[in-house]
């Protein structure tokens, strides 16, 4: 089976570089037009389902990409919601810079944990759907610790910026998971589908 991760579409905090844990924040109108290019490009794969984070960004996301894949099945998950940040959150990039020079936030979530709670949830979601494929709806934080996690850190965490409605592509086949490709936008994931294999499903 394949699982598709995708990060949510742009918020005017992305924009203006604040930090997005577990705020509220909606999409903006480019993420919603990101939203929607990221479901075009995945008409013709079949897809069973759609786990997402509850936070709004990602709801919103999940919900744009149901409608145009006309997919039923739609469920929220708690463990795909984004990092807790904690008092760095909600804070631009001087601001963070200011306040936490040395980098370490105070009451940010530990990130072996942040990462247990999501691999979990993309495993126990894989065993549920499986053998059909499934869309898995997320934050920046939350899915770069499974690619760090997947990949022995050589992307993911730390190393790589994704992109607001990204395409992720992971191969389940129990117990392992394998990266197909990851951080691609919209333009890029056909072409890499044709790459991959003819079709998915």
């Amino acid at each position: 089976m394949y699982i598709c991760i995708i990060r949510h579409g742009e918020t005017d905090w992305n924009v203006t570089g604040k930090l997005q844990g577990r705020e509220d924040v909606p999409l903006n109108q480019n993420g919603v037009s990101q939203a929607e290019k990221c479901a075009s490009s995945l008409l013709n794969w079949k897809w069973k389902a759609i786990i997402t984070s509850p936070l709004l960004r990602a709801r919103q996301t999940a919900d744009i990409i149901a409608r145009t894949l006309n997919i039923q099945e739609i469920y929220e998950d708690i463990n795909l919601i984004e990092r807790d940040y904690g008092e760095a959150s909600g804070l631009t990039v001087e601001e963070r810079a200011l306040r936490f020079p040395d980098g370490q936030y105070t009451g940010i979530e530990d990130w072996s944990i942040l990462r247990d709670r999501v691999y979990g949830s993309i495993l126990r979601n894989a065993d549920t759907f499986s053998p059909d494929n499934i869309i898995v709806v997320s934050h920046g934080s939350a899915i770069n610790s499974i690619l760090a996690e997947l990949s022995n850190h050589e992307i993911g965490t730390g190393k790589t910026r994704l992109k607001n409605a990204c395409v992720n592509i992971l191969e389940y086949q129990d117990p392992s998971f394998t990266i197909v490709f990851h951080n691609k936008a919209a333009d890029d994931v056909q072409k890499c589908l044709k790459i991959v294999c003819n079709s998915v499903g």
